[in-house]
């Protein structure tokens, strides 16, 4: 997980992690909400996929009814990816998230069962933007041909050809 030291800290207390915003030169960041700091805590607590997965489900809840904000919820989203990786499985967590967001748009590419290179250059670029590895994107798309898989649909991925640079 990559965080912006000049305005995230954290401190170990007891078995926990608590995030906790503070502001950076020309740049006001609100401090996180109490209902935040409690998913948050959900979120270290969880032991399991699935208690993710609900803790997911009502933030996405509460943002819809504005108790959380669209900012509070994406951060939580991503605590909450980092934290299911540290988990046992390989179910997918539905989230608000970086990640999320790129779960669907390589959904996206892959639902006609093929990804070109040219769709594998978007993808690249859009993980850059997003500032998700080469893992995270190796890890996702393992789970999702994995699920497509059980489901009885196959998907063609195109290789880059080398030697081509004379061409």
């Amino acid at each position: 997980m990559t965080l912006d030291l000049n305005c995230i800290k954290e401190a170990l207390v007891g078995d926990g992690l608590i995030v906790l915003q503070t502001s950076t030169e020309g740049m006001a960041v609100e401090r996180m909400s109490r209902r935040c700091r409690r998913y948050l805590r959900q979120i270290h607590k969880a032991n399991v996929r699935y208690d993710l997965q609900s803790i997911a489900s009502s933030i996405q809840s509460d943002m819809d009814r504005r108790n959380l904000s669209y900012d509070e919820a994406m951060t939580l989203g991503n605590i909450l990816q980092d934290r299911a990786d540290d988990l046992p499985g390989d179910e997918i967590i539905y989230a608000v998230s970086d990640r999320d967001s790129y779960r669907r748009t390589l959904e996206l590419y892959l639902k006609d069962g093929v990804l070109t290179i040219t769709e594998q250059m978007l993808l690249w670029e859009e993980r850059r933007r997003l500032g998700l590895s080469e893992d995270i994107h190796n890890r996702l798309l393992e789970q999702l041909l994995a699920a497509w898989t059980r489901q009885g649909k196959s998907v063609n991925i195109h290789r880059f050809k080398r030697g081509m640079a004379g061409a």
